[in-house]
């Protein structure tokens, strides 16, 4: 009895440890075989993912076509902007429009005027500005500013004095005498349509009184036969003498002027020491009055 009742243990013994190791062994096939598909699919995962990598190396390559022709693209570009940059850097003469100076007048015009004179005599010039101030409408007391351009060029004092012949002598140094100078008429009647209402004047501008004193005495002995033709006045012999008569002391609005009468005692022509640096040259006091209260106001309308 006993040893019936042992052998039915041995052989429960012996069937659980075969039990037992059927188990192990299909646990261990099983997690073989998910790890072998497992592998498989992360092979295929790999081998993707280099194929991936493979295509975007050949993408960024320089060697693919369309890289290639980016980076043709721009060493395009990088020789025409170098070669634009040459150009502007090593070129001396290059064509460059002059800015114009911007016209500014002496004093308040109540109208300007712009007469070209290139190749025209003195007699010419001084024709051409008479005829412009007797067509200028100014009302009275009215200034109008008449320039000399050659070749659309405002000209200077000294250019001025060239084609006039005349014989004043202001010096080279415009420091001391300004190229700037300005002409022109003043009316001085109610009735502006009469051209002998409207009295010539000439402004110049100086950096003091002391810089253009002695030319202007000097001058005084050929300022009459250098400006006759503006002052209306004709060379005859009725009016020869005025060729070597002499100034005069005189006093205009409190300063000092210098005065040419003639027989009569008239008025014909004078220059003012307006201020420090301006001395007007006219055929009337009206004038001269006219173009000094401009100076005074600075040049403002009042």
């Amino acid at each position: 009895m006993e040893k019936d009742e042992k052998t039915p243990a041995r052989d429960a013994s012996h069937g659980d440890a075969g039990g037992e190791n059927k188990i192990v062994k299909t646990y261990a096939d099983d997690m073989a075989k998910v790890i072998e598909n497992d592998t498989g699919g992360l092979v295929k995962k790999i081998i993707h993912g280099e194929e991936e990598h493979e295509a975007e190396k050949r993408n960024l390559s320089p060697e693919s076509k369309k890289n290639r022709l980016f980076m043709l693209f721009s060493l395009v570009l990088t020789i025409l902007a170098l070669a634009t940059l040459s150009f502007f850097f090593f070129k001396k003469n290059i064509n460059t429009v002059p800015i114009e100076k911007q016209f500014v007048p002496i004093i308040f015009n109540d109208q300007s005027a712009f007469l070209e004179v290139s190749s025209l005599n003195k007699d010419e010039i001084s024709q051409t500005v008479l005829n412009q101030i007797d067509v200028a409408e100014l009302k009275n007391g009215g200034v109008e500013g008449i320039y000399l351009t050659e070749n659309k060029q405002i000209i200077g004092l000294r250019r001025f004095i060239v084609l006039m012949k005349s014989s004043f002598v202001p010096g080279d140094n415009t420091l001391f005498v300004n190229d700037n100078f300005s002409m022109g008429a003043v009316n001085n009647e109610a009735d502006s349509n009469l051209p002998g209402n409207k009295d010539f004047f000439i402004l110049l501008k100086v950096r003091s009184t002391a810089d253009i004193f002695d030319s202007m005495r000097a001058w005084e002995k050929k300022m009459f036969a250098d400006l006759h033709k503006f002052l209306r006045i004709d060379i005859s012999s009725d009016t020869n003498y005025l060729l070597t008569k002499n100034f005069e002391d005189g006093i205009v609005e409190n300063k000092n002027a210098r005065m040419l009468y003639d027989k009569m005692g008239k008025l014909v022509v004078m220059y003012v020491f307006a201020d420090d640096n301006s001395v007007v040259i006219a055929g009337t006091q009206n004038a001269a009055r006219e173009i000094m209260l401009r100076l005074a106001s600075g040049g403002k309308k009042q």
